[in-house]
């Protein structure tokens, strides 16, 4: 008996889980020539995803389809899996994100598909949905699209006209570990898709003579996603390999997905899941790379293995471990040496900039910063404010890092 919309529907919501690369930012609201028009980038919801300024973005994230050619080890839609199957049809999904967001539930699609046939059917189908919400409906929420690195050139163009994100998976962070687990996937394929992604939105980026304006080409960027703990990969390779791809690809976000176990799993594989700490402490650690100026080097340095610690973050284990650094005086210190105080974010650095302009900052005055003294107080030197001795207690970590705190960044 064939399965109802609500069925399949179930099925590729509960599939589309597993892929954690849907995080809506960089854009904004579509103009049209047309009044009316339905959605927006810019309103709050149900809570998927979060934008860099910590607007609630929901999405509604499907698969078009889990049935796939390919046999992945860590992927619960292998070809060998003995999973439940379903697809949806191009319309099918369109009329599902239309009247989602009439509801109010969803501002915008996540798209994501096992490969069925080829990569060119496939990508053909993601970009139809693509271009009937766009064109037919009018339809100007987010819509994040799952590129496949075969498809043709000419489908990804079309693909980025119509997606305000496109995002490729990297899926492991060595190649030796792709070769293992996914050996039908070609790592120089998926890089070689990323870097013609990259070049692609650089040019549309960039006005000419005869067309002024830019182009519009997949505004919100690129992002990936690499699954950790399926292979023996340390922290300090996930990240270099993520720096690398910063660097090489310009990216706007890799996505860390700690590796899930699933059922009829190979042998391959490891029989348990890693903790769910350590992909969080692998956010923190590429937070500093990319906001806080630090080096994957510097902070991985602590343990000879290149695993991050995971009783404390990574940026208060890097001050622990270079306490001649401190303190920092807050009303002379540059900015650079600020990011690196455990418990300054960017925000709060920027209004200390800002603030000491003024006149010069007490305790007190970080506090009402929303700045969490305890953590701050034994790295700074404030107007009078000196920690004495107090970056030398043997138990400062136990100190300024209750475990309730050790969630947050920074």
């Amino acid at each position: 008996m064939p399965k109802s919309l609500r069925d399949r529907l179930a099925i590729l919501s509960d599939a589309a889980k597993y892929d954690a690369s849907c995080a809506s930012s960089g854009t904004t609201r579509r103009a049209s020539s047309r009044a009316g028009g339905l959605g927006s980038t810019e309103g709050s919801g149900i809570c998927h995803a979060y934008a860099p300024d910590g607007r609630c973005i929901s999405l509604l994230k499907i698969l078009l389809t889990n049935f796939c050619v390919y046999d992945c080890a860590y992927c619960i839609n292998r070809s060998s899996s003995n999973v439940e199957r379903a697809r949806f049809t191009p319309d099918e999904v369109v009329w599902l994100t239309l009247e989602f967001y009439r509801r109010n539930y969803i501002e915008g699609l996540f798209l994501s598909s096992g490969i069925v046939r080829s990569s060119d059917h496939t990508m053909e189908q993601m970009v139809q949905v693509a271009r009937a919400l766009r064109i037919t409906h009018d339809f100007r929420g987010y819509i994040h699209l799952k590129t496949i690195p075969e498809a043709s050139p000419a489908l990804i163009e079309q693909a980025g006209l119509y997606a305000d994100r496109l995002s490729i998976n990297i899926e492991l962070p060595t190649d030796s570990g792709i070769a293992a687990l996914a050996p039908e996937k070609r790592p120089e394929g998926i890089r070689g898709a990323m870097a013609g992604l990259r070049l692609r939105i650089e040019e549309a980026a960039e006005p000419t003579l005869v067309r002024r304006r830019t182009r519009r080409f997949a505004p919100a960027g690129q992002s990936t996603q690499m699954i950790v703990g399926a292979d023996g990969a340390s922290d300090a390779t996930i990240l270099g390999t993520s720096a690398r791809l910063y660097g090489g690809y310009g990216l706007r976000r890799v996505y860390y997905s700690a590796f899930s176990p699933i059922p009829d799993a190979s042998s391959r594989l490891p029989p348990a899941r890693p903790p769910l700490l350590r992909e969080h402490r692998l956010y923190q650690a590429d937070w500093l790379y990319r906001f806080y100026g630090f080096t994957i080097a510097e902070v991985t340095a602590g343990r000879p293995d290149g695993m991050l610690d995971l009783d404390l973050d990574p940026k208060l284990a890097w001050a622990l471990a270079h306490r001649e650094r401190f303190p920092v005086d807050v009303n002379r210190a540059p900015r650079d040496l600020l990011l690196r105080v455990p418990g300054l974010g960017v925000r709060a650095v920027e209004a200390i900039l800002s603030a000491r302009r003024q006149r010069r900052l007490r305790l007190d005055d970080l506090g009402r910063l929303r700045v969490a003294l305890t953590k701050v107080r034994p790295f700074v030197v404030a107007e009078g404010w000196t920690p004495l001795r107090l970056i030398d207690r043997a138990d400062l970590a136990a100190l300024v890092a209750p475990p309730a705190e050790q969630l947050s960044l920074f």
